[in-house]
């Protein structure tokens, strides 16, 4: 006993040293010593003829091969006038240990072109998440057959394959709540490469007296577009019957879908380039109506348009409803949408601390980097026109990539000079996606530069509890997608949902987290699932991963602490 009883004493000194000398708040670059290596491909290095080349591509983080690991896909571009070279997307296999061997050619991910946006979603109930990815040109689904490999059933499915569109955001979403996964994607510029103009040809072609791709402004708008799961692997084009046609023309790039009005029923958010952004509340009856402006969530807190990219969701104060952070060119602070009552936001940018920096935002993520149960933003930032660099408008084309901590009170400041090299390096990012690629309960950040290789930022500072939450539906739609989790520790509420798409381009892993600092247990978990279902739980073990399926009361689970896991866990729901 006395033996035991020092060698206890010994680890907790041992460990109390360790937090003083570890510092705080620390990330590092692992990418390269990961595997995620290979060179990005987007357009013109130093200059950039066109807007295409300027929007660079995003990420998703899911696991394609059922095996328990996140792997990373990556969309990839192509250059004008390529000469026959082909620059596939890679998508990245996790050994379950956080490094990547790729294998998007073996898996059937073979088409080339101009990439957008990835998201996932298991559109046909298989238990296999499936990949949708956006185009310059004509987007694709790839059907996950499970073994490892992706089948492309765009054709099959009957979604478009001729013409050509310009395909950026996208998300799968259960908008009717039939248990089936439908698609949103937005679309940026009907673009005609042929007849667009060049550079310094126009007022839409410079920019602070440089000569500079053309557009958006003065290229024609692109409309948004919903398909409607039709439960035998085909969708119907729903676009103008439910009401997504309605607000005319935009230049979309950013979506996010959640329930903003706490009724049950997914909306859609869409960041729009140089035109008011647009927020689809859903009506309940296949239906949407668009109030972004009335609900104050389409301009700034001074009624300007602005230039969005990326959108992040997240109740960042606690009060029971989803915010909106949307991400703006250069030159502007990114916007904060408090949601003040599911009706009206307010954007409180200014107030929060956000407004400090106004660089180019584009990946944008919320995630408590500290454990401490407050949603903590990262943020991808780098100019478009790589023709700032050595002009004298003061500007560069890589920037920093940044760190804001929730300190609470609807307030947030910027850690990112505190949060180690890899937050001092400039990039010239666009995507950005988290989610934990080493299993050890703590989010990575994954970060697409623009013909570069990827980042993948790991958390290495001090450490407190956290708990995970992976959701299957079985009434739900497979994926859960649109499942809201909701934890009580120590008297507070967290609230999170279940999402596909989202940041810029991007989809973060689906598996939820929450900080809970020094809490030894949850008080109540509660999930209220698409089917409107409602399960709830207490004092339940933090420090783990669990898994729940929807109507059952026991959770698998995998502990962060070293055990290989904590097999089936008959956790108490609540009477």
């Amino acid at each position: 006993m006395r033996a035991h009883a020092l060698f206890a004493a010994i680890t907790f000194f041992t460990l109390a040293v360790v937090a003083e000398i570890l510092p705080k708040y620390r990330f590092e670059d692992i990418a390269a010593r990961s595997g995620v290596t290979v060179l990005n491909t987007y357009g013109g290095k130093v200059r950039k003829d066109f807007i295409l080349e300027a929007t660079g591509n995003g990420a998703a983080i899911f696991d394609f091969d059922g095996d328990g690991a996140n792997d990373i896909f990556v969309t990839n571009g192509t250059r004008i006038n390529a000469g026959g070279v082909r620059s596939p997307s890679q998508l990245y296999h996790n050994d379950g240990k956080g490094h990547f061997s790729e294998v998007g050619a073996q898996a059937g991910l073979t088409h080339t072109g101009w990439a957008q946006a990835a998201c996932t979603g298991d559109f046909d109930n298989d238990g296999h998440s499936d990949l949708l990815v956006t185009y310059y040109g004509q987007n694709v689904l790839y059907r996950n057959s499970g073994n490892g490999k992706f089948s492309d059933v765009t054709a099959k499915a009957g979604l478009p394959t001729t013409g050509i569109r310009w395909g950026t955001g996208c998300a799968f979403l259960d908008y009717d709540r039939d248990g089936l996964l439908d698609i949103f994607i937005s679309n940026y510029v009907d673009l005609d490469l042929a007849s667009t103009p060049k550079p310094g040809s126009g007022k839409g072609c410079e920019w602070k007296g440089l000569s500079v791709s053309c557009g958006p402004k003065g290229l024609p708008m692109a409309r948004n577009v919903l398909f409607h799961n039709n439960g035998d692997g085909t969708f119907t084009d729903v676009s103008d019957a439910a009401g997504i046609l309605k607000p005319g023309g935009r230049y979309g790039l950013g979506v996010a879908v959640a329930d903003f009005d706490n009724d049950g029923w997914p909306d859609i958010y869409v960041a729009c380039d140089q035109s008011p952004s647009l927020l689809f509340r859903n009506t309940r009856n296949g239906k949407f109506e668009e109030i972004g402006e009335i609900s104050g969530a389409a301009f700034n807190a001074d009624g300007r348009m602005q230039a969005g990219m990326g959108v992040a969701v997240g109740d960042f104060d606690g009060n029971g409803f989803l915010d909106i952070v949307k991400t703006n060119f250069s030159g502007d602070h990114p916007s904060l949408y408090r949601n003040e009552n599911g009706k009206f936001f307010e954007d409180t940018a200014k107030e929060s601390g956000l407004g400090v920096n106004q660089l180019l935002g584009w990946g944008v993520a919320f995630v408590d980097v500290d454990e401490d149960g407050l949603p903590d933003l990262v943020m991808a930032n780098g100019h478009v026109y790589p023709e700032v660099d050595g002009s004298p408008i003061g500007e560069t084309y890589r920037q920093r990539t940044l760190l804001y901590r929730n300190v609470g009170m609807g307030r947030f400041t910027d850690i990112t000079a505190l949060a180690g090299r890899a937050f001092a390096e400039k990039r010239p990012a666009r995507g950005l996606a988290v989610g934990d690629l080493d299993g050890d309960g703590r989010p990575e950040i994954v970060i697409v530069n623009m013909n570069e290789a990827p980042t993948v930022l790991k958390n290495t500072g001090q450490r407190r509890n956290a708990v995970s939450f992976t959701l299957q539906g079985t009434k739900s739609n497979r994926d859960a997608i649109g499942a809201r989790v909701v934890v009580r520790v120590n008297g507070r509420q967290q609230m999170a949902e279940v999402a596909s798409g989202g940041s810029y381009l991007s989809q973060n892993s689906m598996t939820l987290q929450f900080g809970v600092g020094d809490a030894v247990a949850l008080e109540l978990i509660e999930v209220r699932w698409p089917s409107g279902a409602v399960q709830q739980w207490v004092d339940l073990p933090i420090n783990r991963t669990y898994r729940i399926t929807e109507g059952r009361q026991s959770m698998d689970c995998v502990s962060w602490t070293g055990s290989a896991g904590c097999g089936a866990t008959a956790v108490r729901p609540k009477s």
